[in-house]
């Protein structure tokens, strides 16, 4: 039996070129899957009231763009996969996670962008010294999201998205 997930994502529409190049390079299998995104809300916190949560989604009006700030790239599981975590300061990705999901007491998700996710690739250090010699960007503007969908190991596909700016 293939398990079904969704999420809702905010995918790279700019500054994204380097990013895809790394994932494309070192992490072609993940590449295939789904583009370079931050996940906003993961299968377990909408699954259960995916009606409402595309309600509100579609009541998202903001004078502007989701912006993003991230840190420099890191490794984890072990060092390796490699990803670009954001800040601690990401009011606008908390607020909008907030107003999707309607809820006081989410619990902390930071946003990142995954370069080599460990599941297919594995990080070497002479590749992390290449990822960390490139330059990323420090802020990254997202316009929509998208509530995305992956049956078993098949690549994600796009089910619907929503702007985020009026």
């Amino acid at each position: 039996m293939n398990v079904v997930r969704r999420q809702l994502t905010l995918f790279l529409t700019e500054q994204n070129q380097i990013i895809e190049e790394i994932r494309a390079t070192y992490n072609p299998k993940q590449f295939e899957l789904i583009k370079a995104h931050v996940t906003l809300c993961r299968e377990d916190e909408i699954e259960d009231n995916l009606e409402e949560i595309i309600r509100n989604c579609h009541n998202v009006h903001w004078h502007k763009p989701v912006s993003i700030l991230f840190n420099s790239p890191e490794r984890f599981s072990e060092g390796k996969g490699v990803f670009i975590a954001g800040n601690e300061t990401n009011s606008d990705f908390e607020a909008l996670r907030k107003n999707i999901l309607q809820k006081n007491n989410l619990k902390k998700h930071i946003p990142h962008i995954t370069l080599i996710h460990p599941r297919n690739g594995t990080c070497t250090d002479p590749i992390f010294e290449v990822i960390q010699s490139k330059a990323f960007p420090s802020s990254i503007d997202f316009h929509k999201l998208a509530l995305i969908e992956q049956t078993g190991n098949e690549k994600w596909k796009i089910l619907e998205e929503f702007p985020i700016t009026t």
